[in-house]
């Protein structure tokens, strides 16, 4: 068993504490993925797993057995950094075996995990090759192998693919993804990349100033963002906030009116708010459409067009202070400085009060709801 778990961990340098009472627990064989801005101790939180950095309190668990003061080496962990490390006067095969000939284990034994390795990440044509005839695939390739060669519990990465240009990224994101399925291991990820987080994990950790924001799948995390920073975080591009004030709210709905002018009223739950309150309405790119500015939810003028080819993406001057976002097809012909309207259907959006919680959106597929919704 190779779960790893949390309880009220913290770190603290000096007075400083910048990892606040973290409680998670990592199943056997999950991928979880620590995601968050630069600062937000993700990094930090994989070194006390890893042992590199001391737990100033709390209580760390792998495999059912409290680690906070075994070394780093008895852990029964192994760590990928984003450098690769390599050993450059040393071949493939001395580096991924440099690990097993330092515990004194037999040129045999050496020999039948470095193969079983290479032959897992496709390596074996480059055994005899030293790290400056690989490339930068192949090269985080040998860092891998040289974890997997150890048999670890739990596989650490930190950040590996930063280094990467953008195609070899989506390479490796592949092949980790097919490693974790033949390996059945537990794999702990860092990386600022959110799309990275969403096409690798099983689970994603949030991570805001040293604390957990939210937990949990990622399709749980794009489609039910607990509050407005994980909302923001998760998807690309980021979701769209539009400053209200509540109006109206009713047992099902809640009625806002956007800077715009414009009413809206939406299926969340409205517990706990008055009309008054300053709200914000949360769209995210791809629920846009362009409409008519009469009956669009917001109108502006188009400052910047990306085309993708599949897709474009419209950056429009609306009435706040930061540009809209609104994902189109990649035929929908544009023009810079020209004004258009963009429409969203409210069952696509979100709300988080002026604490930025999200409000709980509801089912619009009830008939009551549903009649309130068109003559609201």
């Amino acid at each position: 068993m190779s779960e790893v778990v949390l309880k009220q961990v913290k770190k603290r340098f000096g007075p400083i504490e910048t990892i606040h009472g973290v409680d998670l627990n990592i199943r056997d064989g999950e991928f979880c993925v620590f995601v968050g801005p630069s600062g937000c101790g993700k990094s930090t939180l994989l070194r006390l797993i890893a042992g590199l950095e001391d737990i100033s309190d709390g209580e760390l668990a792998i495999g059912g057995e409290v680690v906070n003061d075994k070394a780093p080496k008895d852990r029964g962990v192994a760590m990928v950094f984003q450098s690769y490390a390599l050993y450059p006067h040393m071949t493939v095969y001395e580096n991924m075996a440099f690990g097993l000939d330092l515990a004194k284990r037999s040129k045999d034994e050496q020999r039948e995990r470095v193969m079983a390795a290479a032959r897992v990440l496709q390596l074996e044509e480059l055994l005899d090759r030293k790290p400056k005839e690989l490339s930068g695939g192949q090269r985080q390739r040998v860092a891998i192998g040289r974890a997997i060669v150890r048999k670890p519990k739990v596989f650490l990465f930190d950040e590996p693919l930063s280094n990467l240009d953008a195609g070899l990224r989506v390479q490796m994101r592949i092949e980790l993804t097919k490693l974790h399925e033949k390996l059945k291991s537990t794999m702990i990820y860092v990386t600022h990349d959110q799309v990275e987080a969403m096409t690798l994990a099983d689970k994603i950790v949030v991570l805001r100033a040293g604390s957990v924001e939210q937990v949990g799948t990622p399709l749980e995390l794009y489609h039910h963002p607990q509050n407005q920073f994980v909302a923001g975080f998760i998807g690309s591009p980021k979701m769209n906030f539009v400053p209200a004030v509540v109006m109206g709210v009713s047992q099902q709905t809640v009625t806002v009116k956007l800077d715009s002018g414009k009413e809206v009223t939406l299926p969340v739950d409205g517990s706990g708010l008055d009309a008054g309150d300053r709200v914000t309405v949360g769209i995210r790119p791809e629920h846009c459409s362009l409409a008519d500015q009469d009956t669009a939810m917001l109108s502006g003028t188009v400052e910047v067009v990306e085309h993708l080819g599949e897709a474009g993406l419209v950056y429009v001057q609306a009435d706040g202070d930061e540009l809209f976002v609104a994902r189109v097809t990649g035929d929908t012909a544009i023009v810079t400085g020209s004004s258009i309207g963009i429409h969203a259907r409210v069952e696509d959006c979100y709300l988080f009060d002026q604490n930025g919680q999200a409000r709980r959106r509801l089912d619009v597929d009830n008939e009551p709801l549903r009649a309130q919704l068109a003559t609201g």
